[in-house]
């Protein structure tokens, strides 16, 4: 089993940890970095990834149309990847990270509500930060600084390792998709600074997972399918065998522009909502999940 992981952060915080199934060690791939210019860098080269999706896997990358990938699930395909959103999903850390923002923007002079906040869940933090920000109106407002103050208020605060940040049967789930021979990957639209501190408070060892994939590396995030494109890609699938577990309607809409089933947790968003948005399973949480909800999935949208 190969371990890919995507993107910078602190580190991989919990590199050293067993995980509770014997996994292999983690084997990385060269880091690839957004160039200033719109694309991603590998090593010298800049890959523009406004017009494509970069596709990584063990040593390699390539890059593809989007036009090549996506479309609708297949009904009969077999499921053979989960890739699991983390915040709302895996973490229970969406009303921490308005409590942090909140915070943020009090340190700025400014009064917000965590509600303004909720349309921009699962966009990335720097639309979670700035899509406030064009809503006071506040000018000059500067996102790279601003979210670097964000991550520390929230990992100081909300975010210390085995803090209990993870949701019950998280990784009871994990344990039992790996068990039954499913390929794993995390596919954030948080930058890989605060994936790691999640899992490290959750206490889910980042080497139960086949690839990790951090906003870090892309210009488009959810609802555009690049990120979860890019993690069946690290796992060697096509897109219709993979089911994705999300709780946005960011999310849901990026699922299903990359050609995967969804199941979505109303961790966050009511039933009715996230329906709207087409997955084909609507759960609580993800204690609610089964293996067989996974394994049995169909194309066939949830029913209002």
């Amino acid at each position: 089993m190969e371990v890919v992981e995507l993107g910078k952060g602190i580190g991989s915080l919990l590199a050293r940890e067993p995980a509770a199934t014997p996994v292999s060690a983690p084997r990385l791939v060269p880091m690839m970095r957004r160039s200033r210019v719109g694309g991603v860098r590998v090593g010298s080269e800049v890959k523009d990834v406004r017009r494509v999706v970069v596709k990584a896997s063990a040593g390699e990358v390539r890059k593809v149309s989007v036009s090549e990938v996506g479309g609708a699930p297949a009904a009969t395909s077999v499921v053979r990847g989960v890739l699991f959103d983390m915040d709302g999903v895996l973490c229970d850390s969406e009303h921490c990270s308005r409590k942090a923002a909140v915070e943020l923007f009090a340190e700025m002079g400014y009064i917000v509500d965590d509600k303004d906040f909720i349309p921009f869940m699962g966009t990335g933090d720097a639309n979670f930060l700035g899509g406030v920000a064009r809503k006071y109106g506040i000018k000059d407002f500067d996102t790279a600084s601003a979210k670097k103050r964000y991550y520390q208020i929230y990992i100081g605060k909300f975010a210390t390792p085995n803090s209990g940040l993870g949701y019950p049967g998280a990784l009871d789930l994990i344990l039992q998709c790996k068990e039954a021979g499913l390929k794993l990957a995390v596919a954030s639209s948080a930058d890989r600074v605060k994936v790691d501190a999640n899992l490290a408070a959750a206490g889910i060892p980042q080497n139960t997972f086949d690839a990790i994939i951090a906003a870090d590396l892309f210009e488009r995030l959810k609802p555009a399918p690049d990120a979860f494109l890019a993690a069946a890609e690290s796992l060697g699938l096509p897109p219709h065998e993979c089911v994705v577990i999300e709780d946005a309607i960011a999310g849901v809409q990026a699922a299903r522009a990359a050609g995967m089933r969804c199941i979505s947790v109303t961790t966050t968003l009511s039933k009715e909502q996230l329906t709207a948005e087409g997955p084909q399973l609507v759960r609580e949480d993800i204690s609610r999940i089964s293996l067989l909800d996974i394994q049995e999935l169909t194309s066939s949208l949830a029913s209002p």
